[in-house]
Parts: C-alpha cells; sequence; structure tokens
C-alpha cells in the first residue's frame, strides 16, 4: 500500500464512518475532509472541518501508513503541523505529538476500508501493462475518458508554456527575444533542439531584427554562427564567411557553435541542420514581428503560411556547405509545419495567457490544436485501442500527458478513469 491510497480514500471518504473515534476513544464526525495540498510542503489537507467529541476543529489533516511517519519526517519540529487537527493512518504503531508536546488526535482507518477497493488499487499499481487499467477500460464510459483528456491536455499545455516563460525570465522580459528563441528550438525539432537554442543565444533577437532588411548579412550571421562556415570551400560560402567574420566582430558576437553541436546521425537530408537553419532564416526574413504576425492567424493554413517560406536558393539546393542534393528542399513541409504548431504556437499562446492575463489565447490553443490531425504513434495507437477519443492533434497531446503523467508512473488514483474504476468496484462491493 502507499500514502496515495489513503489520501484517495480520505478525499473522497471511503470508509466506515460508523462509531469513528480517536485512538484515545473520542467520537469523530468528518464535517469536511478538506482541501487536497498538492505541493510538497505543508500538510496533506487544508481548511478540514472535524468534530471531535463535543468540540469542532478547523485546520489541515495529515496522512501517513504509519503514525510514527509523523516523527520521522520530523513534523513535531515544524511549526506548519501544529495546525493539524487530526492525524489519520493506516497503522497507528506510537503516539504523536504537536511541537508543544500536546498529544495528536488519531484516526484509524485500517478494517474500514472495503477490502474490493484495496484489491483493485492493489491490481492498478501492481499490474503488468503498460496501460494499468487496459483490461477494463474499455468498459469505461467514454465521458470519464473524455473528461480525463481535457484535463491532460491542459496540463501538457501548461508544461509547455513553463518552459517558454522559463526562457522569458532568462530574457529579461523581452517577449519578442522569447518568441524569436522559442522558433529557434522549434525548428532544432527533437534531435537538434539544443543547437538551435545555443544558436539563438549565439545571435541575440536585437542582432537579427537590426540586419533582417539585408537578406544576405543575416544568413551570413545565422550560418556563421552555426559554425556552418568554419570550413567553407565555395564562392558563395566564402562569401558568407567574410561577411560573418566582419559582423561578429562588430557585433561582439560570441565564438560560433561546434560542429559537435548539431547531430546528423540516422537523419534523412530533408532534417539536416543546415536544411532547417535555412527554413529558420526564411521566417526570420518574412516575418518582421515574429509575435505579431503570428497571433493574427486565424485559420490552420494562416498558422501554416506563416512557416511555408522558402530557403535562400543555395539552401534550397545543398543539404549541407558544399554539399549539393540531388532534389531540392523547398518550404517547410506539411507534417514539420505540424510539428511547430504543436510544440512551439501552441505553448507560445498558453504562455501569453499565463504571463498577461488573457484566457483568449489559451482558448485559441486549444483550437489550434482542435483542428489539426492528429498524431499517430505507439502511444496514441494504445489508447485509441482502448476506446479513447483520438480525433485531433488535441487529443494526441493530451494521450501523450495521460501516459507520462499518469498511466506510466501509476498514479491511478488522479486519473478519472482509474477513479471511476475503483468507484464501480467500490458500489459492486456495498
Amino acid at each position: 500500500m502507499k500514502e496515495d491510497f489513503l489520501h484517495y480514500v480520505w478525499q473522497y471518504q471511503y470508509f466506515k464512518k460508523e462509531q469513528l473515534q480517536t485512538s484515545a476513544g473520542e467520537s469523530v464526525t468528518v464535517l469536511h475532509p478538506g482541501f487536497y495540498n498538492k505541493a510538497d510542503a505543508g500538510p496533506d489537507f487544508s481548511a478540514a472541518r472535524i468534530k471531535i467529541g463535543d468540540t469542532e476543529w478547523v485546520g489541515s489533516v495529515e496522512i501517513h501508513l504509519d503514525a510514527s511517519d509523523w516523527r520521522r519526517h520530523r513534523h513535531q519540529q515544524d511549526a506548519k503541523y501544529n495546525q493539524v487537527v487530526l492525524h489519520v493512518v493506516w497503522e497507528n504503531d506510537e503516539p504523536v505529538q504537536r511541537e508543544e508536546g500536546s498529544p495528536m488526535p488519531t484516526l484509524v482507518l485500517k478494517g474500514r476500508v472495503a477490502l474490493p477497493l484495496q484489491n483493485q488499487y492493489q491490481e492498478l499499481l501492481w499490474s503488468e501493462q503498460t496501460i494499468p487499467c487496459a483490461a477494463q477500460a474499455p468498459a469505461v464510459d467514454s465521458i470519464f475518458k473524455s473528461a480525463m483528456l481535457d484535463k491532460t491536455l491542459l496540463e501538457r499545455l501548461e508544461l509547455k508554456a513553463s518552459l517558454v516563460l522559463a526562457r522569458m525570465e532568462q530574457s529579461r522580459q523581452d517577449w519578442e527575444s522569447t518568441v524569436y528563441q522559442t522558433l529557434a528550438a522549434g525548428f532544432g525539432f527533437k534531435i537538434n533542439q539544443e543547437g538551435f537554442l545555443q544558436l539563438a543565444q549565439a545571435l541575440p533577437w536585437q542582432v537579427v531584427k537590426k540586419y533582417r532588411p539585408r537578406p544576405k548579412q543575416l544568413e551570413a550571421l545565422v550560418f556563421g554562427q552555426a559554425g556552418l562556415l568554419n570550413a567553407a570551400t565555395d564562392d558563395y560560402l566564402v562569401e558568407l564567411a567574410k561577411e560573418h567574420h566582419y559582423l561578429a566582430h562588430k557585433h561582439s558576437l560570441p565564438a560560433p557553435l561546434p560542429m559537435s553541436s548539431w547531430n546528423m546521425l540516422r537523419l534523412r537530408p530533408a532534417n539536416f541542420p543546415a536544411v532547417r537553419l535555412g527554413q529558420f532564416l526564411a521566417v526570420l526574413l518574412a516575418q518582421e514581428h515574429l509575435w505579431a504576425n503570428l497571433v493574427t492567424c486565424e485559420t490552420g493554413e494562416d498558422y501554416f503560411n506563416y512557416f511555408r517560406q522558402a530557403p535562400p536558393k543555395y539552401w534550397q539546393e545543398h543539404y549541407g556547405p558544399a554539399k549539393p542534393s540531388a532534389q531540392p528542399f523547398p518550404a517547410l513541409g506539411d507534417d514539420s509545419g505540424q510539428g511547430l504548431l504543436i510544440n512551439v504556437v501552441a505553448p507560445l499562446l498558453v504562455a501569453y495567457a499565463r504571463r498577461f492575463g488573457n484566457a483568449a489565447y489559451q482558448e485559441k490553443a486549444v483550437g489550434l490544436l482542435e483542428g489539426l490531425k492528429k498524431e499517430q504513434n505507439k502511444i496514441t495507437r494504445v489508447y485509441a485501442g482502448l476506446g479513447f477519443p483520438h480525433g485531433s492533434a488535441a487529443d494526441s497531446q493530451a494521450l501523450i500527458q495521460l501516459f507520462h503523467a499518469y498511466c506510466s508512473p501509476r498514479k491511478c488514483l488522479h486519473c478519472t478513469v482509474g477513479h471511476r474504476l475503483l468507484k464501480k468496484n467500490l458500489t459492486s462491493s456495498a
């Protein structure tokens, strides 16, 4: 058994209430179990209303498997736990005291929780299936699955938005610079995300903005700071390298990135860093105002067109410096464009909504994902086979979050589907 299970049992009051007493024999009535504290610090439930004997108390509830955990966790030395009015445990293996030495009222739950509920919890917790409830999930009504996906979609967007906001802190609250860096990271996709971020830091937005009206110079800056002009051989690259050397000295730019910053193993030529850099450069040249031009987009096609920009001719014909390609590399493809909308645009919209207090941008992000085609991968295919909704990229992102945040770590007690299965089992055993 884990402490999470006792949190669940207390939160939903899934235990027998008849002749409820503290370990000292005082009667207990739970008027309100309190509000679950999801933060790491402090008691497990706050603002609980508990009647002990003839006195009604308002305060916190702390939950442990063993009463002795109170001492092991040193709560008796922490003033935050003086507000605890009831200690709820599975095993009462020793008396507990507050900081000033007064006894702590203790309620023992062992013997009060229905055995079928415990068994169902253990079955989910120790399931060998990738999805713990795989055998039972198909029988759960779709409304509960949809409710969980609504929750996990917002969680995933919030998680990605938090990374954007952290980047904004590092950029000294410069939103346009944050958008620039986030776009750069997006063009690196999974394999070269870190390299693109390093490039955005080695080539600040203020410098990019200054040379945007001069395409050849901006091209020299982008590819030069990326370290792709260090061994220039053909005339075009030699010219770019000279321009980069002059501009880097003029603006005191840091040294170009080493080639070790770029991953090229097991990549198709269309995903090589030079090709993606050309496409990224094309967006920088086409969009004078990165954010303002982005938020004016209304339809999915508008967003795709934001990124569908043709790179300079040289980078359409080469997959690397002095490496001609048999096939041209035009503007970004639709699949890559969708990846940018999911992993860059939607998080930016949510981050903006959080930072500037405009919920309409979060709604716009959700609407954008709902209008994109669903993603197909091994995670989404498993859930689709269990009857979970999967009709758009919004569902895909929600399913990915469900897997990583709930199913994989076995947090079934916090899942709407898991809760439904436990509650159904509890009802059938009543």
